[in-house]
């Protein structure tokens, strides 16, 4: 059906819009704001339930932990590593989505497809018997929700016009993180009741204390674990419908999509692609008996991105085949690196520090650390004045998240870049602080006077890399013209996302060596030196692009 109206987009169905013309003020105000608008509001909770379906494992480990499910702690950390680095691999062809499949192709199905891992982590999770590979499978599906990041920040820039390219963004990204806060309230929350009844299984017996965000839960209570899992179910379904029948495919970025069931299978397609390395990369990498432990971190994490673009680019056939080679000219601008580094200080350590922190204060402050006879210390006497890793971890993340629109918004008014400068600056010293006091508590009988050192410290952490996130956002979207945004904001996010991957691992070996307090030094130095490359690129006398 054609408009007559020239204000307003032409059409070819109810879902497809032919005429987008944001950067006209007129078609603008007419008629563009309105169905950005509805796209933007329809793409948040879509995004927030991805996050929170990535990000369960987080806190579903700390309860495996407390219901006594028989693995190590190290095994644990592997679930939100695993977890983490599939959600990073699915972002490289999520970046890609939208002009291949269309926007409201792309967020209906991946959002449908979290119903998958939220199910099968359910059923999964009625069973402490089954296998570590059974629960590292789960972690691996979950990062589906992971990938979602891409392809929905690469539609909604396409919405609106550069003025406004740091609010949508932001507001986009920031609301769509709260999924991390949700995740570890309602988590929580939903495991202390059998909010299904009989169909969702019976009861676990808590081994050990935990809690919520109210509190302590004692050891002894019955809990339902596995509503982790089925409780994403309630809004999934809806959200789905909502996304089918609310949201658009614009045909000015996404010209070729063919029929809704060919733009599916372009997307199943793709991010089956992306599971063939992530699975290969993490058997190389997981010690027996789930891999072979050939590799470390720093060799997995280049080796899967590689993989994972070099096996996009030669599956890739007809239409496909050539719009894959257009999206793949942004690695040949100096921009899309300088940025991607820029945004591995952002979102890199809010998404690397979400997965890490729960276990993280369950293993430094749950632990009473005490000398044995010969001096050595021990880590394996409980603390019985432990903070509760539910009660206090979604605080970071919730100011991370809330802050964001606000970095982006700020970036639009002073520019992006000295945004970043000042954020960095404030990450480089609020890490090193927070390493010095989980120094201190790692060396302690009472670990537990740290706490608001290091929980406030870590909210530092967490409201800069959210403002960090806003600012790069802006900048990204100065930078590059229409068509190559969406594609470098997909991928900047595609590389930051292996934080998730990072941040535990490199967390969790420190934490086992006994020195944490190395992982944050480490992660200072790296935001130090992205604080001169922002300065070069950006904010020097003669900077390339000046303070986009």
């Amino acid at each position: 059906m054609q408009s007559t109206n020239p204000a307003a987009p032409v059409r070819t169905s109810s879902a497809d819009v032919i005429d987008w013309r944001p950067e006209d003020d007129t078609f603008w105000e007419s008629t563009g704001k309105k169905i950005a608008y509805r796209n933007l509001w329809i793409s948040v909770p879509a995004l927030l339930c991805g996050f929170a379906v990535w990000g369960m494992w987080g806190i579903i480990t700390v309860q495996m932990l407390n219901l006594g499910f028989p693995f190590t702690q190290a095994e644990l950390f592997t679930l939100t590593a695993i977890a983490g680095i599939a959600g990073a691999t699915m972002r490289i062809p999520a970046s890609f989505l939208i002009r291949l499949a269309g926007g409201r192709n792309t967020i209906f199905l991946t959002t449908a497809m979290l119903l998958s891992p939220a199910i099968g982590t359910g059923i999964a999770l009625q069973h402490k018997d089954w296998p570590l590979w059974a629960f590292q499978l789960m972690a691996l599906w979950s990062g589906v929700g992971g990938g979602n990041f891409a392809s929905s920040m690469s539609n909604i820039s396409t919405f609106f016009p550069k003025r406004l390219q740091g609010t949508a963004l932001g507001l986009n990204a920031g609301l769509g993180n709260f999924g991390v806060t949700t995740m570890q309230i309602v988590i929580p929350l939903v495991m202390t009741v059998g909010l299904f009844g009989a169909f969702a299984g019976e009861p676990m017996t808590l081994m050990k204390d935990s809690g919520w965000i109210f509190g302590k839960i004692v050891a002894g209570t019955p809990t339902w674990i596995q509503n982790a899992g089925f409780a994403w179910v309630l809004s999934l379904v809806p959200l789905s419908a909502l996304c089918w029948f609310g949201m658009n495919n614009l045909k000015t970025v996404s010209p070729d999509t063919g029929s809704p069931i060919i733009a599916f299978a372009k997307i199943i397609y793709l991010y089956s692609l992306a599971f063939v390395p992530a699975i290969a990369i993490l058997y190389l990498y997981l010690p027996a008996p789930t891999g072979l432990g050939l590799i470390n971190m720093w060799v997995a994490v280049p080796l899967d991105v590689i993989s994972a673009l070099l096996v996009m680019r030669l599956a890739a056939f007809g239409t496909m085949k050539e719009n894959v080679a257009k999206q793949f000219k942004i690695f040949g601008d100096k921009h899309t690196w300088s940025m991607t580094l820029l945004y591995i200080v952002t979102f890199g350590s809010f998404i690397g520090f979400s997965m890490a922190l729960p276990l993280s204060i369950t293993v430094i402050f749950g632990i009473s650390h005490v000398p044995d006879a010969n001096g050595v210390l021990q880590h394996t006497l409980k603390n019985p004045n432990a903070p509760s890793a539910f009660t206090y971890a979604w605080i970071g993340p919730f100011v991370g998240a809330a802050i964001r629109p606000v970095g982006g918004w700020i970036s639009d008014k002073l520019g992006g870049s000295i945004v970043t400068q000042v954020i960095s600056a404030a990450m480089v010293v609020a890490s090193i602080a927070v390493g010095y006091v989980m120094m201190q508590a790692y060396a302690s009988a009472t670990p537990e006077q740290y706490f608001p050192a290091f929980l406030g410290l870590f909210i530092v952490l967490f409201a800069a890399s959210g403002i960090g996130n806003g600012s790069t956002f802006r900048t990204i979207g100065v930078i590059f013209d229409r068509q190559q945004a969406g594609p470098v904001l997909g991928w900047t996010s595609a590389i930051a996302a292996y934080g998730a991957f990072i941040a535990p691992v490199v967390i969790g070996q420190q934490i086992k060596t006994g020195t944490p307090e190395i992982a944050m030094y480490g992660f200072a130095a790296f935001y130090a030196l992205c604080l001169v490359l922002n300065w070069w690129f950006y904010l020097r006398a003669n900077a390339y692009v000046k303070n986009p």
